[in-house]
């Protein structure tokens, strides 16, 4: 006999006492009800003990229905992250594909896995950083190279494929205004890069170091919440010359600049620098322009070449630097 069966006939057996029990009771110490009273009353009683068990059994089985969700949800995710993970290894599987647009579509796959569920998102990051850290040149990069009609083609088609990467990592940062939103960090230590868009983004720590960056490349109105390293890097000519635009930027920690070979303009007009400056032994062959802001923490500006005057106009806490190469 099943436990719901036993139970209704414990419940019945209940009910029955308890209508046998209350109706004699009445008889007994009341002389003046009646027997149909005493029955009504008796009745009364043991419809209650018969509703109490079917709101226990409705509760119970509300439970169980919950239970049931519960787990089929559970089951739901899990499959969901099979899923995903499937996707997420077939994606990367495809940046290895000789055809560009096969690797297009892999890196617009791996963005859309991190759009639909943000906890691949640092992931999906990490891939396409470590997808541009691969070596790369291009002819524009390399103009004392020696390069066939067919190589300039490939380096061309693999170049699209890297833009592509680039504005998939700017479009996978969150807003720089948006203060739900956890600060990814970005690994492009030694990358080739081209047009690197990084404006109005919220970003966690960035590893540039030792980069080769290409034609113009904006950090504008972005707000860095970790450390930032440029150590190393150069700005080259590429469809333009190697400019470098930072106006508006926040940097919360370190900002490292030192060793930086700047061959073109750079503008990082009304920027604030929270933690501690480094520009030491950088190289500026163009116009530089620092007007408007702010060095909080400690600067450093030691053997940095500067090959034009610096405009320093309303900076604060900027210390002195001179201008011309070192003696």
């Amino acid at each position: 006999m099943g436990e719901r069966k036993v139970g209704l006939v414990l419940t019945i057996s209940l009910a029955i006492l308890v209508l046998c029990g209350v109706s004699v009771g009445l008889l007994v110490f009341d002389p003046r009800i009646t027997g149909a009273d005493a029955l009504r009353t008796g009745g009364l009683a043991a419809g209650s003990v018969v509703a109490l068990y079917a709101l226990w059994l409705n509760d119970r089985r509300r439970r169980v229905e919950e239970q049931r969700q519960s787990l089929e949800s559970r089951r739901a995710d899990l499959d969901r992250d099979r899923v995903a993970d499937e996707r997420f290894a077939r994606a990367v599987e495809l940046l290895g594909h000789e055809t560009d647009q096969v690797r297009v579509g892999a890196l617009h796959a791996l963005a859309g896995l991190a759009r639909s569920n943000r906890d691949y998102t640092q992931t999906v990051l990490d891939v396409l950083c470590s997808y541009l850290r691969r070596p790369f040149q291009h002819p524009r990069y390399s103009p004392s190279q020696r390069w066939t009609p067919e190589e300039s083609d490939d380096a061309e088609r693999q170049l699209q494929v890297r833009l592509t990467a680039q504005r998939l990592i700017t479009e996978l940062l969150p807003g720089a205004d948006d203060a739900d939103e956890p600060a990814f960090d970005l690994d492009l230590t030694g990358a080739t890069l081209e047009y690197f868009e990084l404006s109005d983004r919220k970003v966690g720590t960035v590893l540039l170091r030792y980069a080769h960056l290409f034609s113009s490349n904006n950090l504008s109105r972005s707000v860095f919440h970790g450390d930032v390293y440029f150590t190393g890097s150069a700005f080259g000519t590429g469809r333009l010359s190697g400019r470098f635009r930072c106006d508006d930027a926040v940097f919360h920690r370190r900002a490292w600049f030192s060793g930086v070979d700047f061959g073109g303009p750079v503008r990082c007009q009304r920027s604030t620098f929270h933690g501690p400056v480094k520009f030491s032994d950088s190289a500026f062959a163009d116009e530089v322009t620092l007007a408007g802001s702010t060095f909080e923490g400690r600067s450093d500006f030691d053997g940095v070449v500067f090959e034009q005057a610096p405009d320093l106009t309303g900076t604060t806490g900027a210390p002195t630097i001179a201008v011309g190469a070192p003696e």
